[in-house]
């Protein structure tokens, strides 16, 4: 099964979507058992900053739910 992220000196590679595969053989055609994905390829710069665009949205999500919790907790009291 492929590695759903692979690093090498230079990239970010990303494996998603993984199925596992099998044709049968026709007449003196081999199958194939193996897999399919999706593979994309990040340099590691642009990798980083998407990993930082995700983190901001994910604290700010964090951050609105906080609030509406307060929200529920003062309606409480």
């Amino acid at each position: 099964m492929p590695e759903e992220m692979s690093i090498d000196e230079f990239s970010v590679w990303i494996a998603s979507d993984i199925q596992a595969v099998t044709e049968p053989s026709i007449d003196e055609q081999e199958g194939f058992t193996g897999f399919e994905y999706n593979l994309v390829q990040y340099d590691k710069d642009e990798y980083i900053k998407m990993l930082d665009e995700k983190n901001e949205s994910l604290e700010s999500q964090i951050t609105d739910t906080q609030l509406v919790l307060c929200e529920v907790y003062e309606m409480l009291l």
